[in-house]
């Protein structure tokens, strides 16, 4: 019963704060703007996983170990990950040009 309280009081007092900090039109710029940066973080990862897949051995993203694991592949003589990208790239540009 008490948790119950406990957690109401701890909501409300997060809504008033949120709530305060909230009405001030900078600050809601900064959530908005932070907002759609992690969405298109999250949105365009997949692409750059794609993009990542055609040059194995130029990424900006050293720490990724996929994409090391495909840099070590592709100097072994690989060039699935490589002729995929191509073929796909080729695929976009025919249905760019029909369009």
């Amino acid at each position: 019963m008490k948790k119950r309280y406990l957690l109401s009081a701890v909501g409300a007092m997060g809504a008033s704060v949120a709530g305060y900090y909230l009405k001030d039109e900078k600050n809601r710029n900064k959530i908005k703007e932070v907002s759609n940066g992690l969405v298109g973080k999250i949105k365009g990862n997949t692409d750059s996983t794609f993009e990542n897949a055609g040059v194995p051995d130029q990424s900006s993203e050293t720490g990724d170990i996929a994409q090391l694991e495909n840099s070590k592949m592709v100097s072994e003589g690989s060039q699935f990950g490589v002729q995929y990208y191509n073929d796909k790239k080729d695929e976009n540009k025919l249905a760019n040009q029909q369009d």
